[in-house]
Protein backbone atom coordinates (compact mmCIF):
# COMPACT_ATOMS: atom_id res chain seq x y z
CA UNK A 1 0.00 0.00 0.00
CA UNK A 2 1.46 3.28 -1.14
CA UNK A 3 2.04 5.60 2.01
CA UNK A 4 1.55 9.49 1.67
CA UNK A 5 1.41 12.59 4.21
CA UNK A 6 -1.60 15.31 4.46
CA UNK A 7 -0.52 18.60 3.59
CA UNK A 8 -1.95 21.68 4.03
CA UNK A 9 -2.04 24.85 1.84
CA UNK A 10 -3.10 28.32 3.11
CA UNK A 11 -5.73 28.94 0.04
CA UNK A 12 -6.59 25.37 -0.55
CA UNK A 13 -9.79 23.85 0.43
CA UNK A 14 -8.93 20.44 1.68
CA UNK A 15 -5.65 18.52 2.48
CA UNK A 16 -3.71 17.31 -0.62
CA UNK A 17 -1.67 13.53 -0.45
CA UNK A 18 1.90 13.25 -1.42
CA UNK A 19 4.91 11.24 -1.41
CA UNK A 20 7.07 11.74 1.61
CA UNK A 21 9.76 10.22 -0.53
CA UNK A 22 11.23 8.37 2.35
CA UNK A 23 11.94 11.45 4.62
CA UNK A 24 11.66 12.37 8.15
CA UNK A 25 8.61 13.91 7.97
CA UNK A 26 5.95 14.30 10.94
CA UNK A 27 2.95 16.25 11.60
CA UNK A 28 4.04 20.12 12.51
CA UNK A 29 6.64 20.28 9.94
CA UNK A 30 6.53 22.61 6.28
CA UNK A 31 7.42 20.68 3.24
CA UNK A 32 8.03 22.17 0.17
CA UNK A 33 6.15 20.13 -2.72
CA UNK A 34 5.41 19.98 -6.72
CA UNK A 35 2.13 20.81 -7.36
CA UNK A 36 0.09 20.87 -10.45
CA UNK A 37 0.21 24.89 -10.57
CA UNK A 38 4.12 24.81 -9.71
CA UNK A 39 6.04 24.92 -6.28
CA UNK A 40 4.32 25.86 -2.95
CA UNK A 41 4.90 25.55 0.52
CA UNK A 42 2.71 23.58 2.94
CA UNK A 43 1.82 22.35 6.43
CA UNK A 44 2.01 18.67 7.42
CA UNK A 45 -1.29 17.85 9.27
CA UNK A 46 -0.33 14.22 10.24
CA UNK A 47 2.43 11.65 10.34
CA UNK A 48 2.89 9.55 7.09
CA UNK A 49 0.25 7.12 7.08
CA UNK A 50 -0.84 3.87 4.41
CA UNK A 51 -3.79 4.36 2.06
CA UNK A 52 -5.62 2.02 -0.10
CA UNK A 53 -4.58 1.74 -3.68
CA UNK A 54 -8.39 2.39 -4.94
CA UNK A 55 -8.70 5.72 -2.60
CA UNK A 56 -5.66 7.59 -5.43
CA UNK A 57 -7.31 9.35 -7.55
CA UNK A 58 -4.45 10.14 -9.04
CA UNK A 59 -0.37 9.50 -9.33
CA UNK A 60 1.06 11.33 -6.47
CA UNK A 61 2.86 14.24 -6.37
CA UNK A 62 6.09 14.21 -4.24
CA UNK A 63 7.58 16.41 -1.11
CA UNK A 64 10.71 18.06 -2.08
CA UNK A 65 12.09 18.76 0.95
CA UNK A 66 11.35 19.87 4.44
CA UNK A 67 10.91 23.49 4.66
CA UNK A 68 14.12 25.16 6.05
CA UNK A 69 14.88 28.65 8.12
CA UNK A 70 15.68 30.13 4.70
CA UNK A 71 11.96 29.08 3.18
CA UNK A 72 10.32 29.75 6.03
CA UNK A 73 11.85 33.69 5.38
CA UNK A 74 11.14 33.65 2.29
CA UNK A 75 7.51 32.59 2.68
CA UNK A 76 6.94 35.51 4.96
CA UNK A 77 8.37 37.77 2.18
CA UNK A 78 5.68 36.78 -0.26
CA UNK A 79 3.24 36.61 1.96
CA UNK A 80 4.16 40.79 2.58
CA UNK A 81 3.96 41.37 -1.12
CA UNK A 82 1.01 40.02 -1.46
CA UNK A 83 -0.17 42.32 1.03
CA UNK A 84 1.27 44.78 -0.82
CA UNK A 85 -0.51 43.71 -4.20
CA UNK A 86 -3.91 43.57 -2.46
CA UNK A 87 -4.39 47.59 -2.70
CA UNK A 88 -3.13 47.88 -6.47
CA UNK A 89 -5.78 44.62 -6.94
CA UNK A 90 -8.31 47.18 -5.76
CA UNK A 91 -7.16 50.50 -7.23
CA UNK A 92 -7.64 48.63 -10.44
CA UNK A 93 -10.86 47.14 -9.70
CA UNK A 94 -12.23 50.22 -9.13
CA UNK A 95 -10.62 52.33 -11.89
CA UNK A 96 -12.27 50.12 -14.42
CA UNK A 97 -15.19 49.72 -13.10
CA UNK A 98 -15.71 45.92 -12.36
CA UNK A 99 -18.27 44.56 -10.51
CA UNK A 100 -16.05 42.15 -8.31
CA UNK A 101 -14.77 41.87 -4.74
CA UNK A 102 -11.10 41.35 -4.15
CA UNK A 103 -10.57 39.00 -1.50
CA UNK A 104 -6.68 37.75 -1.18
CA UNK A 105 -3.58 37.29 -3.73
CA UNK A 106 -1.17 34.32 -3.76
CA UNK A 107 2.31 34.34 -4.77
CA UNK A 108 3.55 30.90 -5.25
CA UNK A 109 6.39 30.13 -3.42
CA UNK A 110 8.35 29.16 -6.95
CA UNK A 111 7.98 32.32 -8.13
CA UNK A 112 6.08 31.33 -11.41
CA UNK A 113 2.76 33.22 -11.01
CA UNK A 114 0.15 35.26 -8.44
CA UNK A 115 -3.30 34.21 -8.17
CA UNK A 116 -5.50 36.57 -7.82
CA UNK A 117 -9.02 35.60 -6.17
CA UNK A 118 -12.27 37.74 -6.19
CA UNK A 119 -16.17 37.06 -5.36
CA UNK A 120 -18.87 38.05 -8.37
CA UNK A 121 -22.21 37.02 -8.71
CA UNK A 122 -21.94 36.70 -12.60
CA UNK A 123 -19.02 36.51 -15.18
CA UNK A 124 -16.70 39.42 -15.38
CA UNK A 125 -15.15 40.69 -18.22
CA UNK A 126 -11.30 40.71 -16.63
CA UNK A 127 -9.10 40.91 -19.84
CA UNK A 128 -8.12 44.70 -19.37
CA UNK A 129 -7.69 44.19 -15.59
CA UNK A 130 -4.98 41.45 -16.28
CA UNK A 131 -3.06 43.45 -18.30
CA UNK A 132 -3.26 45.96 -16.18
CA UNK A 133 -2.44 44.30 -13.13
CA UNK A 134 0.94 42.23 -15.27
CA UNK A 135 2.33 45.55 -16.19
CA UNK A 136 2.11 47.13 -12.88
CA UNK A 137 3.32 43.84 -10.40
CA UNK A 138 5.32 42.70 -13.66
CA UNK A 139 4.55 39.39 -12.95
CA UNK A 140 2.09 36.57 -14.43
CA UNK A 141 -1.37 37.03 -13.07
CA UNK A 142 -3.57 33.85 -12.51
CA UNK A 143 -7.60 35.35 -11.61
CA UNK A 144 -9.59 32.82 -10.06
CA UNK A 145 -13.45 33.47 -9.36
CA UNK A 146 -14.40 31.94 -5.99
CA UNK A 147 -18.01 31.91 -4.22
CA UNK A 148 -19.20 33.85 -1.21
CA UNK A 149 -18.68 30.46 1.43
CA UNK A 150 -14.62 30.12 -0.15
CA UNK A 151 -15.01 33.81 0.56
CA UNK A 152 -15.63 33.56 4.26
CA UNK A 153 -13.58 30.73 4.59
CA UNK A 154 -10.65 32.72 3.76
CA UNK A 155 -11.36 36.00 5.41
CA UNK A 156 -12.10 33.46 9.15
CA UNK A 157 -13.89 35.10 11.89
CA UNK A 158 -16.48 33.70 14.37
CA UNK A 159 -20.10 32.15 13.95
CA UNK A 160 -23.25 33.00 16.70
CA UNK A 161 -22.00 30.16 18.98
CA UNK A 162 -18.78 31.98 19.50
CA UNK A 163 -16.37 29.74 17.95
CA UNK A 164 -14.43 29.83 14.90
CA UNK A 165 -16.42 29.27 11.60
CA UNK A 166 -16.56 25.51 10.63
CA UNK A 167 -15.08 26.67 7.29
CA UNK A 168 -12.04 28.12 8.24
CA UNK A 169 -11.62 25.73 11.39
CA UNK A 170 -12.24 22.32 9.65
CA UNK A 171 -12.41 22.57 6.28
CA UNK A 172 -13.25 19.93 3.41
CA UNK A 173 -15.12 20.34 -0.47
CA UNK A 174 -18.52 22.08 0.92
CA UNK A 175 -21.74 19.79 0.87
CA UNK A 176 -25.36 21.69 -0.08
CA UNK A 177 -26.90 22.37 2.91
CA UNK A 178 -31.12 22.48 2.51
CA UNK A 179 -33.88 24.22 4.49
CA UNK A 180 -35.00 20.55 5.20
CA UNK A 181 -32.47 19.22 7.50
CA UNK A 182 -33.23 22.99 9.77
CA UNK A 183 -37.04 21.33 9.71
CA UNK A 184 -35.97 18.19 10.87
CA UNK A 185 -34.13 19.66 13.73
CA UNK A 186 -37.00 21.74 15.26
CA UNK A 187 -35.36 25.27 14.42
CA UNK A 188 -37.25 28.81 13.87
CA UNK A 189 -37.44 29.49 10.23
CA UNK A 190 -35.83 32.30 10.12
CA UNK A 191 -33.13 33.19 8.38
CA UNK A 192 -31.29 35.77 10.69
CA UNK A 193 -30.94 32.58 12.77
CA UNK A 194 -30.39 30.04 10.54
CA UNK A 195 -27.62 31.14 8.38
CA UNK A 196 -23.72 31.81 8.89
CA UNK A 197 -21.80 34.94 8.30
CA UNK A 198 -21.72 34.44 4.75
CA UNK A 199 -25.46 34.41 4.08
CA UNK A 200 -26.12 31.34 2.95
CA UNK A 201 -27.57 28.48 5.34
CA UNK A 202 -25.09 27.46 8.13
CA UNK A 203 -22.37 24.23 7.57
CA UNK A 204 -23.03 22.53 11.50
CA UNK A 205 -27.11 21.89 10.04
CA UNK A 206 -25.73 19.08 7.80
CA UNK A 207 -22.98 17.82 10.81
CA UNK A 208 -25.96 17.21 13.02
CA UNK A 209 -28.83 16.20 10.67
CA UNK A 210 -28.22 12.14 10.50
CA UNK A 211 -28.06 12.28 14.54
CA UNK A 212 -31.68 13.89 14.04
CA UNK A 213 -32.89 11.79 11.89
CA UNK A 214 -31.55 8.71 13.72
CA UNK A 215 -33.60 9.79 16.82
CA UNK A 216 -36.71 10.36 15.45
CA UNK A 217 -36.92 7.71 13.27
CA UNK A 218 -36.82 5.65 16.75
CA UNK A 219 -38.46 7.72 19.05
CA UNK A 220 -42.62 8.00 19.48
CA UNK A 221 -43.62 11.32 17.46
CA UNK A 222 -44.78 14.21 19.71
CA UNK A 223 -48.23 14.51 21.36
CA UNK A 224 -48.33 10.37 21.62
CA UNK A 225 -49.87 9.78 24.13
CA UNK A 226 -47.50 7.11 26.84
CA UNK A 227 -48.96 4.34 29.68
CA UNK A 228 -46.94 5.22 32.68
CA UNK A 229 -47.98 3.89 36.02
CA UNK A 230 -49.07 7.58 37.37
CA UNK A 231 -51.83 7.35 34.34
CA UNK A 232 -51.34 8.65 30.61
CA UNK A 233 -48.47 11.07 29.44
CA UNK A 234 -47.89 12.92 26.51
CA UNK A 235 -44.87 14.12 24.70
CA UNK A 236 -44.09 17.43 24.80
CA UNK A 237 -40.45 17.68 23.36
CA UNK A 238 -37.27 15.62 22.14
CA UNK A 239 -34.06 16.40 23.79
CA UNK A 240 -31.57 14.44 21.15
CA UNK A 241 -28.42 15.40 21.94
CA UNK A 242 -29.30 13.37 25.16
CA UNK A 243 -31.74 11.04 23.71
CA UNK A 244 -34.46 11.90 26.16
CA UNK A 245 -38.08 12.61 25.90
CA UNK A 246 -40.23 14.99 27.71
CA UNK A 247 -42.77 13.86 29.18
CA UNK A 248 -46.27 16.11 30.58
CA UNK A 249 -48.56 13.72 33.05
CA UNK A 250 -52.81 14.54 33.37
CA UNK A 251 -52.07 15.85 36.52
CA UNK A 252 -49.31 19.06 35.15
CA UNK A 253 -46.31 17.26 36.36
CA UNK A 254 -43.59 17.53 33.63
CA UNK A 255 -40.53 15.10 33.72
CA UNK A 256 -37.63 13.56 31.37
CA UNK A 257 -37.20 10.01 30.64
CA UNK A 258 -34.52 8.38 28.41
CA UNK A 259 -35.59 6.56 25.20
CA UNK A 260 -33.48 3.82 25.93
CA UNK A 261 -35.49 3.31 29.30
CA UNK A 262 -39.27 2.85 27.90
CA UNK A 263 -40.31 -0.62 26.73
CA UNK A 264 -42.99 -1.35 23.88
CA UNK A 265 -46.31 -2.89 25.18
CA UNK A 266 -47.22 -6.10 23.75
CA UNK A 267 -50.37 -4.66 21.66
CA UNK A 268 -47.56 -2.09 20.13
CA UNK A 269 -45.27 -4.97 19.28
CA UNK A 270 -48.43 -6.87 17.57
CA UNK A 271 -49.46 -3.77 15.42
CA UNK A 272 -45.52 -3.50 14.36
CA UNK A 273 -45.69 -7.16 13.36
CA UNK A 274 -48.56 -6.75 11.48
CA UNK A 275 -47.07 -3.53 9.60
CA UNK A 276 -43.99 -4.67 9.14
CA UNK A 277 -41.96 -1.90 10.48
CA UNK A 278 -39.94 -1.16 13.67
CA UNK A 279 -41.39 -0.71 17.09
CA UNK A 280 -41.60 2.48 18.76
CA UNK A 281 -41.68 2.08 23.09
CA UNK A 282 -44.62 3.73 24.50
CA UNK A 283 -44.48 1.84 28.27
CA UNK A 284 -42.67 3.53 31.29
CA UNK A 285 -42.61 1.18 33.68
CA UNK A 286 -42.47 2.07 37.79
CA UNK A 287 -38.72 0.99 38.01
CA UNK A 288 -37.89 4.01 35.78
CA UNK A 289 -39.83 6.44 37.23
CA UNK A 290 -38.15 5.69 40.64
CA UNK A 291 -35.03 6.30 39.57
CA UNK A 292 -36.04 9.85 38.52
CA UNK A 293 -35.22 12.35 41.24
CA UNK A 294 -38.15 14.46 41.29
CA UNK A 295 -40.09 15.05 45.19
CA UNK A 296 -43.69 15.35 42.52
CA UNK A 297 -42.59 11.89 40.98
CA UNK A 298 -42.02 10.22 44.19
CA UNK A 299 -44.86 11.51 46.46
CA UNK A 300 -47.44 10.77 43.60
CA UNK A 301 -46.10 7.30 43.78
CA UNK A 302 -46.77 6.90 47.40
CA UNK A 303 -50.05 8.25 47.25
CA UNK A 304 -50.92 5.40 44.58
CA UNK A 305 -49.50 3.01 46.53
CA UNK A 306 -51.70 4.48 49.69
CA UNK A 307 -54.57 4.64 47.33
CA UNK A 308 -53.55 0.35 46.46
CA UNK A 309 -53.58 -0.27 49.92
CA UNK A 310 -49.93 -0.75 50.10
CA UNK A 311 -48.61 -0.57 53.32
CA UNK A 312 -46.06 3.22 52.54
CA UNK A 313 -43.93 2.75 56.19
CA UNK A 314 -44.97 5.68 57.94
CA UNK A 315 -47.44 6.75 55.81
CA UNK A 316 -48.50 9.94 54.70
CA UNK A 317 -50.80 12.15 57.13
CA UNK A 318 -54.08 13.37 55.74
CA UNK A 319 -52.60 17.59 55.77
CA UNK A 320 -50.02 16.18 53.38
CA UNK A 321 -51.83 14.19 50.76
CA UNK A 322 -51.74 15.14 47.35
CA UNK A 323 -54.85 16.87 45.84
CA UNK A 324 -54.82 16.04 41.83
CA UNK A 325 -57.94 18.04 40.76
CA UNK A 326 -60.48 20.54 42.25
CA UNK A 327 -59.98 23.48 44.63
CA UNK A 328 -57.28 23.62 47.10
CA UNK A 329 -58.05 23.30 50.42
CA UNK A 330 -57.42 26.60 52.95
CA UNK A 331 -57.67 24.16 56.40
CA UNK A 332 -56.11 21.27 57.51
CA UNK A 333 -57.49 18.47 59.27
CA UNK A 334 -55.58 17.76 62.79
CA UNK A 335 -53.09 15.09 62.84
CA UNK A 336 -55.02 12.85 65.26
CA UNK A 337 -57.44 12.74 62.33
CA UNK A 338 -60.16 13.85 63.99
CA UNK A 339 -62.98 16.63 62.54
CA UNK A 340 -62.23 19.28 64.01
CA UNK A 341 -60.23 22.70 62.05
CA UNK A 342 -57.20 24.63 64.13
CA UNK A 343 -53.95 23.76 65.40
CA UNK A 344 -53.28 20.10 64.38
CA UNK A 345 -53.16 17.80 67.34
CA UNK A 346 -55.29 19.87 69.41
CA UNK A 347 -59.30 19.02 69.72
CA UNK A 348 -61.44 21.83 70.43
CA UNK A 349 -62.70 23.10 73.58
CA UNK A 350 -66.83 23.03 74.10
CA UNK A 351 -68.81 24.24 76.74
CA UNK A 352 -69.11 27.41 78.58
CA UNK A 353 -65.89 27.51 80.10
CA UNK A 354 -64.43 26.57 76.55
CA UNK A 355 -65.90 29.90 75.47
CA UNK A 356 -65.28 31.68 78.10
CA UNK A 357 -61.57 30.58 78.15
CA UNK A 358 -61.80 31.03 74.35
CA UNK A 359 -63.05 35.07 74.77
CA UNK A 360 -59.70 35.83 77.73
CA UNK A 361 -57.78 34.63 75.14
CA UNK A 362 -59.48 36.56 72.34
CA UNK A 363 -59.24 39.68 74.10
CA UNK A 364 -55.62 38.86 75.23
CA UNK A 365 -54.40 38.94 71.98
CA UNK A 366 -56.40 42.88 71.03
CA UNK A 367 -53.97 45.32 69.72
CA UNK A 368 -53.90 48.71 71.22
CA UNK A 369 -55.23 50.37 68.47
CA UNK A 370 -58.68 48.50 69.33
CA UNK A 371 -58.21 49.24 72.62
CA UNK A 372 -57.98 52.91 72.05
CA UNK A 373 -60.83 52.43 69.80
CA UNK A 374 -63.09 50.69 72.54
CA UNK A 375 -61.90 53.22 75.27
CA UNK A 376 -62.96 56.29 73.04
CA UNK A 377 -66.54 54.69 72.69
CA UNK A 378 -66.89 53.61 76.52
CA UNK A 379 -69.31 55.72 78.85
CA UNK A 380 -67.76 58.55 80.74
CA UNK A 381 -66.61 57.23 84.10
CA UNK A 382 -68.37 58.06 86.37
CA UNK A 383 -71.33 56.74 84.71
CA UNK A 384 -68.80 53.72 84.65
CA UNK A 385 -68.22 53.54 87.86
CA UNK A 386 -71.87 53.84 89.41
CA UNK A 387 -73.28 51.16 87.02
CA UNK A 388 -70.08 48.22 87.10
CA UNK A 389 -69.32 48.87 90.48
CA UNK A 390 -70.86 45.71 91.71
CA UNK A 391 -68.71 44.07 88.88
CA UNK A 392 -65.59 45.59 89.30
CA UNK A 393 -64.53 43.00 92.24
CA UNK A 394 -62.18 40.57 91.23
CA UNK A 395 -60.24 37.62 92.52
CA UNK A 396 -56.99 39.46 94.41
CA UNK A 397 -58.91 42.39 94.98
CA UNK A 398 -57.16 44.42 92.08
CA UNK A 399 -60.11 45.88 91.16
CA UNK A 400 -60.08 44.92 87.44
CA UNK A 401 -63.51 44.47 85.75
CA UNK A 402 -64.15 40.94 84.33
CA UNK A 403 -65.57 40.84 80.73
CA UNK A 404 -68.84 38.82 80.66
CA UNK A 405 -70.27 37.69 77.30
CA UNK A 406 -73.42 39.08 76.05
CA UNK A 407 -76.63 37.42 76.14
CA UNK A 408 -78.85 37.47 73.15
CA UNK A 409 -82.28 39.04 74.00
CA UNK A 410 -85.58 37.32 72.22
CA UNK A 411 -88.10 39.40 70.32
CA UNK A 412 -90.32 39.75 72.98
CA UNK A 413 -88.21 40.67 75.63
CA UNK A 414 -86.00 43.20 72.69
CA UNK A 415 -89.60 44.88 71.92
CA UNK A 416 -90.35 45.10 76.19
CA UNK A 417 -87.35 47.07 76.46
CA UNK A 418 -88.05 48.98 73.36
CA UNK A 419 -91.30 49.93 74.34
CA UNK A 420 -89.79 51.10 78.01
CA UNK A 421 -87.43 52.98 76.91
CA UNK A 422 -89.88 55.07 74.49
CA UNK A 423 -91.92 55.34 77.48
CA UNK A 424 -89.01 57.03 79.76
CA UNK A 425 -88.53 59.72 77.26
CA UNK A 426 -92.00 61.01 76.58
CA UNK A 427 -91.77 61.16 80.49
CA UNK A 428 -91.49 65.10 81.68
CA UNK A 429 -88.07 66.65 82.06
CA UNK A 430 -86.53 66.46 85.38
CA UNK A 431 -86.64 69.93 87.45
CA UNK A 432 -82.74 70.03 87.96
CA UNK A 433 -82.36 71.59 84.29
CA UNK A 434 -79.19 72.85 84.37
CA UNK A 435 -77.35 69.16 83.82
CA UNK A 436 -79.96 67.84 80.91
CA UNK A 437 -77.26 66.31 78.75
CA UNK A 438 -75.73 64.25 82.07
CA UNK A 439 -79.73 62.98 82.86
CA UNK A 440 -80.22 62.29 79.05
CA UNK A 441 -77.12 59.78 79.27
CA UNK A 442 -78.13 57.82 82.26
CA UNK A 443 -81.65 57.49 81.32
CA UNK A 444 -79.72 55.85 77.77
CA UNK A 445 -77.37 54.07 79.99
CA UNK A 446 -79.96 52.70 82.44
CA UNK A 447 -82.34 51.67 79.27
CA UNK A 448 -79.16 50.00 77.77
CA UNK A 449 -78.74 47.88 80.61
CA UNK A 450 -82.26 46.43 80.70
CA UNK A 451 -81.72 45.92 77.48
CA UNK A 452 -78.63 43.66 77.91
CA UNK A 453 -80.49 42.33 81.36
CA UNK A 454 -76.95 41.97 83.26
CA UNK A 455 -76.71 45.59 84.26
CA UNK A 456 -74.07 45.92 82.10
CA UNK A 457 -72.84 49.82 81.21
CA UNK A 458 -73.17 50.65 77.65
CA UNK A 459 -72.54 54.57 75.99
CA UNK A 460 -75.02 55.78 73.63
CA UNK A 461 -73.81 59.00 71.38
CA UNK A 462 -76.25 61.71 72.18
CA UNK A 463 -78.21 62.81 69.57
CA UNK A 464 -76.59 65.70 67.53
CA UNK A 465 -77.85 67.79 64.57
CA UNK A 466 -76.50 66.42 61.51
CA UNK A 467 -73.61 68.71 59.70
CA UNK A 468 -76.02 69.49 56.69
CA UNK A 469 -78.81 70.61 59.16
CA UNK A 470 -75.71 72.69 60.85
CA UNK A 471 -75.06 74.17 57.93
CA UNK A 472 -78.92 74.36 56.58
CA UNK A 473 -79.28 76.92 59.97
CA UNK A 474 -76.44 79.12 59.18
CA UNK A 475 -74.60 78.01 62.51
CA UNK A 476 -71.72 76.71 60.40
CA UNK A 477 -70.00 78.40 58.17
CA UNK A 478 -68.41 76.30 55.22
CA UNK A 479 -65.06 77.42 53.92
CA UNK A 480 -62.97 76.30 50.82
CA UNK A 481 -59.42 75.46 52.13
CA UNK A 482 -56.66 76.29 50.23
CA UNK A 483 -53.03 75.07 50.37
CA UNK A 484 -51.16 77.02 53.00
CA UNK A 485 -54.56 78.97 54.51
CA UNK A 486 -53.87 77.11 57.75
CA UNK A 487 -56.82 75.14 57.93
CA UNK A 488 -59.05 76.97 56.35
CA UNK A 489 -58.65 79.87 59.18
CA UNK A 490 -57.55 82.66 56.52
CA UNK A 491 -57.13 86.04 57.79
CA UNK A 492 -59.31 88.47 56.00
CA UNK A 493 -57.90 91.41 53.99
CA UNK A 494 -58.09 94.57 55.12
CA UNK A 495 -60.70 97.10 54.08
CA UNK A 496 -62.26 100.44 54.07
CA UNK A 497 -65.21 101.96 55.24
CA UNK A 498 -67.52 101.59 52.46
CA UNK A 499 -66.56 97.83 52.71
CA UNK A 500 -63.67 97.57 49.62
CA UNK A 501 -60.35 95.90 49.82
CA UNK A 502 -58.02 98.79 51.44
CA UNK A 503 -55.08 98.66 48.43
CA UNK A 504 -53.16 101.15 50.53
CA UNK A 505 -52.83 98.60 53.76
CA UNK A 506 -49.73 96.72 53.29
CA UNK A 507 -50.15 92.80 51.67
CA UNK A 508 -49.55 90.02 53.90
CA UNK A 509 -47.40 87.36 52.27
CA UNK A 510 -48.81 83.96 52.72
CA UNK A 511 -46.90 81.55 54.31
CA UNK A 512 -45.18 78.59 52.51
CA UNK A 513 -44.72 75.37 54.11
CA UNK A 514 -41.27 73.89 53.98
CA UNK A 515 -40.37 71.21 51.53
CA UNK A 516 -37.77 69.85 54.13
CA UNK A 517 -38.22 66.51 55.02
CA UNK A 518 -38.88 67.08 58.99
CA UNK A 519 -37.28 64.78 61.67
CA UNK A 520 -38.55 62.11 63.40
CA UNK A 521 -38.63 63.72 67.08
CA UNK A 522 -39.78 66.87 65.29
CA UNK A 523 -43.17 65.66 63.33
CA UNK A 524 -45.80 67.47 64.14
CA UNK A 525 -48.33 64.78 63.88
CA UNK A 526 -47.23 63.04 66.09
CA UNK A 527 -47.75 65.38 69.19
CA UNK A 528 -51.75 65.24 70.06
CA UNK A 529 -53.30 68.06 71.96
CA UNK A 530 -54.84 66.74 75.66
CA UNK A 531 -58.39 67.43 73.65
CA UNK A 532 -57.61 64.95 71.34
CA UNK A 533 -57.53 62.66 73.89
Amino acid sequence: MPLVVPVKFPFAARELWFDPQGLDIVEGDYAVCSTERGTELGLVTEDPYEVEEADLAAPLKPVLRIATDADLDRADELADRGDAAMTEFRRLVKQNGLDMKPVGVEFLFGGEKAVFYFAAEDRVDFRQLVKDLASSLHVRVDMRQIGVRDETRLAGGYAQCGQELCCTRFGGQFEPVSIRMAKEQDLPLNSSKISGVCGRLMCCLRYEFEAYKDFKSRAPKKKTLIDTPLGKAKIQEYDTPREQLVLRLESGKVFRVSLSDMTCSDACKKRAEEQHCACRPDCVTRDVLEKIESADISLALLELDRQNGVDVGGGLSQADRIVTSGPTRTKRRGQDGSGETGTPGRKRTRGKAGQAAGAEERTAGESGERRRRRKRSAAPEADRATETAPESRSEGGKGTTARRRRRHLSAEERDEAFRNAAARDAAPAPADAATPQRSRRRRHTAASGAVAGEGRSRSVKPSMPSVADQVADGEVKVTRRRPGDGGGTRPQAPRDDAGAPDEAAPKRRRRRRSRKPRSEGGDASATTSPSAE
